[in-house]
């Protein structure tokens, strides 16, 4: 089929839907203090709050993916985009820890039911591979920027309005986007082969599930070993039976052979090392700039500025710049930037700024936008169009779980060091919980109930951050620069590969 001619306005809606999604997020790292002292949540708690959202999309994206390659990729986001938009609502007025965490789990089943026909409309509605590259560049720069812009729009909101309306923006979002999503995306035949059976699919859920929980659980201090190698050992179990079932069928509901191809296979990889970085770093960022530094949402939302912008721009100059100079180079160099940056940053003086943070935050947003889009645009354009669905699913795993496993792992790493660096005022230790050594968001919440006495702590604190946040920012800086070394070497023979896809 030909491109539409309205096939840029179909661009339009299909990037206002994902716009949202990736917005929220992010869009909660800036909320975590205003969320700590409203709900009184454990750091725990704030934990599963960002998390689940992530984590849950990581388990729904492959087969709501392959589904929508079944049913429809329009139909499906029509629908995805009303769960979301109740989903808000619902998160917006939760009135405790635990019902927001339900809430977000109604967001990432809607959020699930968008992300991966937006690539799938994108790979089927742009035939010609200059306009795609054009098209995927646009859509990185809703990502890249949309995921930068959540901490802004956040600080914005929480300094005119409560906590809630984090979500409640997605409102008239979604009741803009759903019409122009309605009557400009074509509707299409699905040519997609192979099985969709629920039992499949909620084996797929639950074995991803269960061994991202393990691992969450078995970082925790005091965690059951056993419990945790239960969940481990079910997860992955389950992940087997999933493949073996895959592999053995004649029409399976994931074609696994899509790993087989390079552009994929490192696809998938960095967006999940990548997307888990960024996600550790700006919680780690945002905590720094209002706990240690005292800063406002806003102020510290404006703090991130410069990567917002720089990440706008690095999604067309990453459509020209792997035409000119190849997608290995491309991806290497970016990666390896956004690791100098990270390094960088890690060093660095959040109190007194000045330029040289700006340009690291500068070079940061550019490289992992130019990064994430090169990869966006190797694995779209080596899917068949009647496996956009699922490859654009794909991707999206790998945004998802990196995000989630990312929090995780980095705040975790927080953790741990800050309450190693954290040094309680003896006069005090008698008077405090012993959770209260656990974050920074519990430390204040104990120096709050002590009243003036509690000043003590809240510098002892502070100190103890600034010192553990350095630790989160040069792990991020190694991650990254192990992968622009990886991905160097294994899409050495790139060109041949795309060559043998688009014949495909």
């Amino acid at each position: 089929m030909s491109s539409p001619r309205n096939r840029w306005l179909v661009l339009l809606a299909v990037m206002l839907a994902f716009l949202p999604v990736v917005i929220d997020m992010t869009i909660l790292h800036i909320a975590v203090p205003s969320l700590t002292l409203a709900l009184g949540a454990s750091g725990t708690e704030i934990l599963w709050i960002i998390d689940i959202y992530p984590l849950m999309m990581a388990g729904l994206l492959v087969p709501m993916g392959t589904l929508a390659d079944r049913v429809g990729h329009r139909r499906m986001m029509l629908t995805g985009l009303l769960v979301f938009l109740v989903a808000s609502v619902a998160a917006a007025f939760a009135p405790t820890a635990t019902m927001l965490i339900a809430a977000r789990v109604g967001l990432a089943f809607g959020a699930s039911m968008i992300m991966p026909n937006v690539l799938a409309i994108i790979r089927q509605t742009f035939e010609d591979s200059k306009e795609r590259a054009l098209a995927l560049g646009l859509w990185g720069t809703v990502g890249s920027a949309g995921a930068a812009l959540g901490p802004l729009a956040g600080g914005a909101l929480l300094e005119h309005f409560w906590w809630g309306s984090v979500f409640l923006i997605n409102v008239p979002v979604m009741m803009i986007v759903w019409p122009l999503a309605y009557f400009t995306i074509p509707r299409r035949e699905t040519t997609a082969t192979g099985n969709w059976t629920i039992g499949q699919a909620l084996i797929l859920i639950a074995g991803l599930i269960a061994t991202v929980y393990a691992i969450k659980s078995g970082f925790k201090p005091g965690s059951s070993p056993l419990a945790t190698g239960a969940s481990l050992v079910g997860g992955l179990g389950l992940l087997a039976w999933f493949v073996r079932q895959q592999m053995s069928s004649a029409e399976p509901m994931l074609d696994l052979s899509l790993f087989s191809r390079p552009a994929i296979s490192m696809g998938m990889i960095m967006a999940l090392v990548v997307c888990g970085s960024l996600a550790g770093v700006e919680l780690t960022v945002a905590q720094e700039l209002q706990f240690v530094v005292g800063h406002s949402p806003l102020q510290a939302g404006l703090f991130m500025l410069p990567l917002v912008i720089a990440s706008g721009i690095g999604g067309p100059i990453a459509g020209f710049a792997v035409g000119q100079l190849g997608l290995r180079n491309v991806a290497a160099v970016s990666l390896a930037t956004a690791a100098l940056s990270l390094a960088g940053l890690g060093f660095s003086d959040f109190h007194n700024p000045g330029p040289g943070v700006v340009a690291l935050m500068v070079a940061l947003g550019l490289a992992l936008s130019i990064g994430l889009t090169a990869s966006s645009i190797a694995i779209m354009s080596s899917a068949p169009p009647e496996k956009a669905g699922v490859a654009g699913s794909l991707e999206g795993t790998g945004y998802e779980l990196g995000a989630g496993l990312g929090i995780t792992f980095f705040g975790v790493l927080l953790a741990s060091s800050y309450s190693g660096a954290l040094r309680i005022p003896v006069e005090l230790a008698s008077d405090l919980p012993v959770s209260a050594a656990y974050s920074i968001g519990e430390t204040m919440i104990a120096a709050e109930q002590l009243g003036p006495a509690g000043q003590p702590l809240i510098e002892a604190a502070r100190s103890a951050f600034s010192n553990a946040h350095g630790m989160v920012l040069l792990s991020a800086a190694s991650l990254i620069g192990l992968l622009a070394v990886a991905v160097f070497i294994a899409l050495r023979h790139y060109k041949d590969d795309a060559v043998t896809a688009g014949a495909h």
